[in-house]
């Protein structure tokens, strides 16, 4: 299985992404092709922050591109800590055996109410490595 990583820090914000192809989600005589992707996000600045919203821009290899924009992340809107991290995992699918995704997360800090983007490096999603070809 190919696994793909990410990783991209705003201000203090860490936010690292492993993806990879799901064959048991997949089907393509459909045709579509899912991922799992985890993102990491760990706050290694001096103050406490909270995501709002996220925002994705995810490119099929037919050039398509989708936007999708939302509260929070798995139905969550976490605080975190200095220090203090937060995991999940999510899925995308796609009509095409390779694709790109990356986006930001709407933050705030807690003390201050100062908003900021939060920057999801791009990461492809991608069947196999052969699939690059």
């Amino acid at each position: 299985m190919v696994e793909t990583h990410s990783e991209a820090t705003t201000r203090g914000i860490k936010v690292s992404v492993k993806a990879s192809y799901s064959p048991d989600h997949s089907d393509p005589d459909r045709p579509l092709w899912f991922f799992l992707y985890t993102i990491t996000i760990e706050n290694q600045g001096a103050e406490k922050v909270q995501l709002l919203n996220r925002h994705w821009e995810i490119t099929d290899a037919n050039g398509s591109v989708e936007h999708v924009r939302g509260p929070g992340v798995v139905g969550k809107q976490p605080t975190l800590q200095p220090g203090e991290s937060f995991e999940y995992t999510s899925g995308c699918p796609l009509p095409t055996v390779f694709g790109f995704m990356e986006g930001e997360f709407d933050m705030v800090f807690s003390e201050s109410d100062e908003r900021f983007e939060a920057h999801v490096a791009g990461f492809p999603l991608r069947k196999t490595a052969e699939s690059l070809n």
